[in-house]
Formats: C-alpha cells, structure tokens, sequence
C-alpha cells in the first residue's frame, strides 16, 4: 500500500447503500470501474497515473465488494442497482460537473456500457477493456447459451446456485481464489468442475507474474475475507439472466457516447464464442456508432490494467484529452 500515498477515502450514502470510493487529484473526474474478483486497488497504477496527469481519480467499490455494502437480497444486483450507485455516487462526487470521464474492466466495463446506454447525459467519453457492449440474443437466455456451449462446469454457470461456489471457495481458502482468478492467463474458458477448480488440485503451486506482488494479493485477501467475502461479487453474475429479461425495452438501442475499447488477445473473454467477430466484423460499431478505436494487446491477458499499466495509463490520457 506505500504507492497509495495521497489517495483519499471516504464512505457515502447513495441510492439506499454505503459505497466507499478511493480518490486522488484535481480536475476533471475519472470514474474507474473494477471487475471480478476486484476492488477499488486494481486501479492503483491509474489511479496515480492519472492524478498527476491533472485528472481526478475516483475509483469505487462496486456494491458487494470491499469496503461497500453487500445487500442480502440476490436480486439487488442487477445492472439497474449498480447504475443506480453510479449516477447517485457522481452527484456527491462530482456535482460541479454535468458530465465525467469512465474507464472500466471486466464487470466495471459491462456496468460502464449500461451507464452510457441508460444515462449518455453524464458521460463524456468512455474507455473500456476486456468486455464490449454486449448484445445477446433475444432468442434465449445468456447462462443457457453458455451452458449449451460450455457445459454445467463453466464458470458463469457454476455461479448460479446461491451459496455453492461460495462452499467450494471457502475450502480451498480466499488467496487461493484471488490467485487463481488474478493469474488467469491462457485464453481457455474458466472451468470449476467440483474437486478440480480451475482445472487443477488446490494444492498446484501458482507462481505470481511480474505484475502482480504477494503484498497486493494480501490486500484483496483482507478485504475479500475480512469485509466482503465472494457473494456480492458472485450476485453480479446470477443476475445475467435477469438483467437479460430487464432490458428488454432497450433492444436495438444504440450507446452513443464516444469511446474506445481495449483487450488482450489471450483474454478469456476475446475467446468467448463469436466475440473476436463481434467485434471486428462491424457489429460492434454498429452497437456504438462513436467507437472511435478498437485496440488487440499481443500477449496480454484479462488483467490488462494492472498487466499493462503503463500502456493503459497513456491510452487513457490520450482518448480522453482531446475531450477536456
């Protein structure tokens, strides 16, 4: 934690729940957008990087991680609720400003596309990575397609049944999980077959790459173990298909709010079926007639922000001066 010199937190009410936000600097806001397993810490090396760049840094955790409420109730996490922290939190933090910047990843970035669909009015521009604006088939439910496609020992749906994968995390041990997750890097689907999650025994050794130190593990683990533990996160992904059946009236709706969107090329989810055409046969610019640019890292995995934080913090500097 040594290079979070400067970083403010403070707890606010917003939309019925606590959300606690990290920020740093002066100038127009950036609002960061973390994914799964993450928290507001993922976003240190932007966080920093962007502060000195005269930009204003705020990084939430999402509702249901860290040091953020975690609603009981499953149903309290759909992308209706976690918009809702969102529009509410930038009143607090940022009233002097109609309008922000957004960068997100992972589940950040899927909440960052519905921010800008639901409420293009309070985003400026918008960088995402790893997940594009995903438009699924009205045809049939997405944890079904998946299921189809991957079978039940696939992540998203080993996620469905409340409480199971929370029982298979707790035997293996919470830095386990992290590990596992943070260190994900061959663009093979994510498998948790029961007794052999992530496709090995909890007992394979992980070596850490060299973006990632057994001190910053540590601190997901606290917060993980000691505040939230997984089932706020893991709600997110049990409301796939419930989020499917709410967003029903916005079929064919367009997101119009410049942007520009960033993967790796053995990201887990650039492998996913039909994905890598999605994106670059058009479709894509077709959901967001402002793309301005679509960028593939060679050899670079999910965690593309603290894995290439150096190169994310100049395209996040770069995308959005042209905006100020």
């Amino acid at each position: 934690m040594d290079n979070m010199e400067g970083v403010e937190h403070r707890t606010v009410k917003v939309n019925g729940i606590n959300i606690h936000v990290a920020e740093k600097g002066k100038g127009p806001v950036i609002l960061f957008l973390h994914g799964f397993p993450e928290l507001w810490y993922s976003w240190r090396h932007q966080i920093n990087a962007l502060s000195s760049l005269g930009y204003r840094a705020v990084a939430p955790d999402l509702r249901g991680f860290g040091d953020s409420d975690a609603p009981d109730e499953l149903t309290s996490y759909t992308c209706f609720h976690v918009v809702g922290d969102l529009v509410a939190l930038l009143e607090v933090v940022a009233p002097d400003q109609d309008k922000v910047f957004v960068v997100g990843h992972d589940w950040g970035a899927f909440m960052a596309w519905h921010l800008c669909l639901f409420r293009p009015d309070k985003v400026k521009a918008l960088l995402n990575l790893s997940v594009p604006y995903l438009k699924f088939s009205r045809e049939f439910k997405p944890v079904d397609g998946w299921r189809a496609v991957y079978g039940n020992d696939y992540y998203i749906c080993r996620f469905q049944e409340p409480g199971e994968m929370e029982a298979e995390f707790a035997e293996i041990g919470t830095e386990r999980v992290i590990k596992e997750f943070l260190t994900y890097s061959v663009p093979d689907p994510i498998m948790l077959a029961k007794g052999n999650l992530f496709g090995h025994s909890a007992d394979t050794p992980i070596s850490l790459p060299s973006w990632l130190s057994q001190e910053e593990v540590g601190y997901y683990v606290t917060k993980f173990d000691k505040k939230s533990g997984f089932t706020g996160g893991i709600n997110l992904y049990r409301n796939f298909n419930r989020n499917w059946e709410l967003m029903a009236p916005w079929m064919g709706a367009k997101i119009n709010v410049p942007a520009k969107f960033i993967v790796g090329d053995v990201d887990v989810v650039y492998h996913m079926p039909g994905i890598k055409e999605y994106i670059h046969n058009g479709e894509f610019k077709k959901q967001v007639p402002l793309l301005q640019e679509i960028l593939v890292m060679e050899g670079v995995g999910h965690f593309i922000n603290m894995e290439k934080a150096n190169e994310i913090n100049k395209h996040i500097y770069d995308f959005f001066r042209q905006f100020n």
